[in-house]
C-alpha cells in the first residue's frame, strides 16, 4: 500500500460539473481501493478532513493583490500568466515541507505542476490531459482582431508551450488522451507518455427516433472560451435557417454559464439554458441529435461521449472529431461546412434509418471508453 499526493487545484468531490473534476475523483477513487491518498486543492477556506484512507486538504487561493503581482512576475519569468488565477502559496509551502511523507506524486493538470518544486525527487505522474498550448493557439486564430484578449491567447499559447515542455521532461510518467497528441510531440521519450481515455460510468439506450422531434443539444460549460464561441456560432448562422424550415425546432444547452450570455443568447426565438443538470435523461424525450461544433479542440471532447452513452446521433466539426483515436470516421460523422452541419442536422430529423444507424454506431464505440476499463492503467504506473 503506498502514500499518493494527489494535487488538484479544485476538489474531486466538490460536485462540480465539469470533465477535470469527474476525471479527478474517478482516479482518486480508484486508488484508494489499494492505497492511501491525501488530496490537495484549492478551497473557498483551509480546511481538512479525512475518512479511512483519504484525506483531503482545501486552502485559500492567493488574494487579487498577490494573484496581480504574480502576474507580473510570471510575464517577466515568460511563464503562464492563467496559473496565476489557480495559484496558492500556501498549497506550495505545505507540499515541500511534506512531499518526502509519499511514495507517489500525482498532479491532475499542468496546474497543478506549478505547485511542485524542481528539488522534488519522488515519483510524479502528471494527468496533462490535453495540450493546452494548442487550444490556446487554436482560440488566438478563431478570435477577431478587434478582440483585446487575441494577442493575450497568443503569448500564453508560446509560454504554456515552453511549461508543457518543461512538464514532459520532469514528470515520470504523462497522461494524455490522444495518441493523434502524442504524436506531434517532438524532443520527448515518448516511453514517458501514456494515452489514456477519458470515460463514461454508463451506456443506456435512451434515443428514439421521431418525426415529430425538435431538439438540438449541446452540453459543456458556456464559461469556456471554445463552447461558448460554438454556441455563439451556431445561433448566429446554423440555427435561423433550420429555424425557417421547421418553426418548432429548439437548440437546448445544458452548462454552466454567465448571466450576459444567457440573456443575449436567449434572445433567439427557440434557444434554451438549463445550466448545469446533473442528470440529463429527463431532457432527452424528442433528440434530433448531439452538436459537438467546436473550432477550437484539444484532447477527447467530453460532450460527444456523453452522447454516445445515450445512443444519441451526434455531429462534430472535424476539429473534434480527429483528436479520437479509437473512433474512426466511418463510425462517427462530421461536417465540413456550414451547409453540410445544416444538411446533416435536418437529414437526422427526416431519415429514421439514418438516425438509427448513428445510433448503434455511438453505442459501439462507446464501449471503448467505459471507466472500469481506462482505469486499470493505473496498476501498471503506481
Amino acid at each position: 500500500m503506498k502514500k499518493i499526493l494527489f494535487i488538484s487545484v479544485r476538489n474531486p468531490f466538490s460536485e462540480r460539473y465539469s470533465g477535470d473534476v469527474i476525471r479527478s475523483k474517478k482516479f482518486v477513487q480508484y486508488l484508494l481501493k489499494k492505497n492511501n491518498v491525501e488530496v490537495v486543492c484549492l478551497g473557498s477556506t483551509n480546511k481538512v478532513t479525512t475518512s479511512k484512507r483519504l484525506t483531503i486538504r482545501s486552502f485559500k487561493r492567493d488574494n487579487p493583490l498577490q494573484c496581480v503581482l504574480n502576474i507580473l512576475t510570471s510575464l517577466i519569468k515568460l511563464r503562464p500568466l492563467h496559473f496565476n488565477f489557480f495559484h496558492s502559496a500556501e498549497i506550495k509551502e505545505f507540499i515541500n515541507d511534506n512531499y518526502q511523507n509519499f511514495d507517489v506524486i500525482f498532479c491532475q493538470s499542468i496546474r497543478s505542476f506549478q505547485f511542485l518544486s524542481d528539488k522534488i525527487y519522488k515519483k510524479i505522474i502528471l494527468d496533462m490531459g490535453d495540450l493546452y498550448s494548442k487550444n490556446y493557439y487554436q482560440t488566438f486564430k478563431e478570435l477577431s482582431f478587434i478582440n483585446p484578449f487575441k494577442i493575450i491567447y497568443f503569448f500564453e499559447s508560446i509560454f504554456v508551450k515552453n511549461y508543457e515542455n518543461y512538464c514532459l521532461k520532469t514528470a515520470d510518467t504523462t497522461l494524455l488522451f490522444s495518441k493523434r497528441e502524442i504524436s506531434l510531440l517532438k524532443d520527448v521519450k515518448k516511453n514517458k507518455i501514456i494515452q489514456m481515455n477519458f470515460g463514461i460510468d454508463k451506456i443506456k439506450n435512451f434515443y428514439k427516433y421521431s418525426k415529430n422531434s425538435y431538439k438540438i443539444i449541446f452540453v459543456g460549460n458556456i464559461k469556456y472560451t471554445p463552447n461558448r464561441q460554438a454556441c455563439l456560432n451556431f445561433i448566429k448562422k446554423i440555427f435561423p435557417k433550420l429555424k425557417s424550415k421547421f418553426s418548432n425546432i429548439e437548440f437546448h444547452v445544458f452548462g454552466e454559464i454567465r448571466d450576459i450570455d444567457k440573456n443575449f443568447f436567449m434572445r433567439a426565438e427557440g434557444v434554451k439554458f438549463y445550466g448545469k443538470i446533473k442528470n440529463l435523461e429527463p431532457y432527452l424525450s424528442k433528440v434530433i441529435c448531439g452538436l459537438a461544433n467546436l473550432n477550437i479542440s484539444t484532447g477527447i471532447q467530453t460532450k460527444l461521449l456523453t452522447y454516445m452513452s445515450y445512443g444519441i446521433p451526434s455531429i462534430s466539426s472535424k476539429q473534434v472529431i480527429k483528436n479520437f483515436d479509437k473512433i474512426s470516421t466511418h463510425k462517427m460523422i462530421y461536417y465540413k461546412n456550414n451547409s453540410d452541419l445544416i444538411n446533416l442536422i435536418i437529414k437526422f430529423k427526416e431519415n429514421k434509418s439514418f438516425s438509427n444507424q448513428y445510433s448503434k454506431r455511438s453505442l459501439s464505440a462507446i464501449k471503448n471508453f467505459k471507466w472500469e476499463n481506462v482505469l486499470r492503467i493505473f496498476d501498471k504506473i503506481v
